[in-house]
């Protein structure tokens, strides 16, 4: 029985708490520093999950067998690295791999080289050499700030006059901090958004069942871009020849790429792709399991989780079987603050919060806080509500019934999860 050190903090870590609590190889779980949602069930240790030292000093002292890294941020400031020099088994990305998603920058040059498909690109680090160049561009275009952004860098611009605003704003007005000195500018896709997750100890790759992430925060796709809305799997229009070609010409080439640079990729890779006519191109790479992605298709997961984490850890993954995945289809909503990704205002009390997991149903809690007896909001995302059932129509059906029991102060959520889900896109070649 293993005893496992989380350093965690949102609904996506919630999901994977819960899906380990499922194990019968662990036998306790720390949570660093986990959120309101784990603390119910964890033993919570007061150590933010970016403080890699205090990290470290914890799991040599509490004789932890494996540490498992949710956020992105302390796998880009190297607490895998660090972990390594004390001997200490963990799972995720060193900081060379986890550059991925430290840098889109980085990752475009990185996609170039490799020739894994995605979206012609230009990379500037001044905001007037890019100004001058969106004059030119044929639009619309996506301004990325290079950096991390808590999913939100990514904007859509339709002519010159908005580029250049955006510009402004990412690269002088400094809205997502340093994130924004440095940015990509890139061709607009076109086509179907998709996110497959693959599990992977740098060598060999278990692909996860895909799933549709709901970016925009506006019922139809529409208004900016957020951490996620919801999300729903396995994706009906995807088929296996897709998948094959995502896994060989993505994935694979991804891992093996980094390989030869010097940065072993062990851990989960995401792939946020876009299904264009010519076949699936990269958006974005993440290093970490997807927010909402994960709620929906951790669910699903039959095999052991634990077990996969510790054969990546350790180096061979070939020692876990296929992956199992129970029958059926997830969906999950995410109940935000009235404002979000906006201005949004906190400390709204939550009624109807239960355990409805007897029904299949699962609350992952982001951004709430106990209060006493009582459960009140504190973030612009605060709640993912899954359900699974046998199809994706009886899924989304029960996660909207029980949303009707669940109110807090300006709640809001999309009305219009998995809509795409009746799209057809026929499989192309790349």
């Amino acid at each position: 029985m293993m005893k496992i050190l989380f350093a965690c903090a949102g609904r996506r870590e919630n999901t994977l708490y819960w899906k380990l609590k499922q194990s019968k190889l662990v036998s306790k779980i720390y949570a660093a520093p986990g959120n309101a949602g784990i603390s119910l069930f964890a033993n919570s240790v007061n150590i933010k999950a970016d403080d890699i030292k205090g990290l470290a000093n914890f799991a040599e002292k509490h004789h932890i067998d494996l540490t498992v890294v949710g956020p992105e941020v302390p796998l880009t400031l190297g607490i895998v690295d660090e972990f390594k020099k004390h001997g200490l088994r963990i799972f995720g990305p060193s900081q060379l791999a986890a550059a991925i998603q430290a840098s889109k920058a980085f990752a475009k040059e990185f996609m170039r080289k490799s020739h894994t498909p995605t979206a012609p690109f230009q990379i500037f680090s001044e905001a007037s050499e890019a100004i001058s160049f969106i004059h030119s561009a044929a639009m619309p275009v996506v301004i990325k700030a290079s950096g991390l952004a808590a999913g939100k860098g990514a904007i859509v611009v339709h002519d010159s006059d908005e580029a250049a605003e955006t510009i402004d704003q990412i690269m002088v007005k400094k809205i997502f901090g340093e994130a924004g000195n440095k940015i990509v500018v890139e061709t607009f896709l076109k086509g179907q958004e998709l996110s497959v997750m693959a599990f992977t100890d740098g060598k060999n790759i278990k692909m996860m069942m895909p799933s549709q992430d709901h970016k925009q925060v506006g019922e139809g796709d529409t208004g900016p871009n957020t951490g996620g809305m919801g999300a729903y799997c396995p994706v009906p229009f995807v088929d296996d020849i897709t998948m094959t070609q995502i896994k060989e010409h993505i994935i694979e080439r991804t891992i093996s790429g980094l390989e030869k640079e010097g940065r072993n990729y062990k851990g989960v890779l995401y792939a946020g792709l876009m299904l264009t006519e010519t076949g699936p191109k990269v958006i974005e790479f993440n290093c970490r399991f997807g927010d909402p992605e994960t709620q929906v298709v951790l669910p699903l997961l039959k095999s052991d989780l634990a077990d996969i984490f510790i054969a990546i850890a350790d180096g061979d993954l070939s020692l876990i079987d296929d992956l199992e995945w129970f029958p059926g289809a997830s969906a999950c909503v995410v109940l935000a603050s009235k404002g979000y990704p906006g201005k949004y205002e906190t400390h709204k009390r939550i009624f109807g919060l239960r355990n409805y997991s007897d029904r299949k149903c699962y609350l992952f809690h982001a951004g709430t806080r106990r209060e006493g007896k009582n459960w009140v909001t504190a973030g612009g995302r605060v709640i993912g509500v899954t359900a699974v059932d046998k199809d994706l129509q009886a899924a989304l059906s029960k996660a909207y019934s029980l949303i009707e029991r669940i109110k807090f102060d300006g709640m809001y959520y999309r009305g219009d999860i998995g809509f795409r889900a009746n799209t057809h896109v026929k499989s192309m070649g790349i």
